[in-house]
């Protein structure tokens, strides 16, 4: 009777689907490489977002400067300091929306160990998704990276030149 009682549970089902370790094994290998990306995305939003500290602290410095009336040609940084700062925002912010998207593929997969309803097609969608959000993410922070590279070249003419 007590064992009928134990078989009748709705858990009980799922526990047995579930309680095959080369099941598990199998979900754990495939979360591996989202796994790894996570990793790798926050390694570079590690950097983004050091770049993106950097900008706004010069910023504040210069309108700081310039409230005492110090800033002089500082105040010529200002607008690629601010495309720097909305680049590397964007950046981060896409980035972060990336690593949220690779966790939900990560959090899918395991569900899909759990579950009947064929989940493949919303894993490969919230794959895609996440790739494209990391280019964008990437995209962005190239552009922060070529606008610095930019406003230091032309630093360096004019410098050169004397003015």
């Amino acid at each position: 009777m007590m064992l009928d009682l134990l078989a009748s549970l709705p858990g009980l089902e799922l526990i047995e689907r579930t309680s095959s370790t080369l099941r598990v094994q199998q979900v754990v290998q495939l979360s591996l490489a989202p796994a790894f990306l996570l990793a790798g995305i926050g390694a570079i939003m590690n950097v983004m977002t050091n770049r993106l500290i950097w900008v706004a602290n010069k910023i504040e410095k210069i309108v700081a400067a310039d409230e005492d009336g110090r800033a002089g040609i500082l105040l010529d940084e200002l607008p690629a300091l601010e495309r720097r700062r909305i680049l590397a925002q964007r950046a981060v912010m896409l980035s972060t929306a990336s690593a949220l998207t690779i966790s939900i593929v990560i959090a899918l997969l395991f569900v899909s160990a759990f579950v009947y309803a064929p989940l493949g097609t919303i894993v490969a969608f919230t794959w895609i998704v996440t790739m494209g959000l990391l280019v964008a993410g990437l995209a962005s922070f190239l552009l922060e990276t070529q606008t610095a590279a930019k406003r230091n070249r032309e630093r360096m003419k004019r410098h050169l030149r004397g003015d």
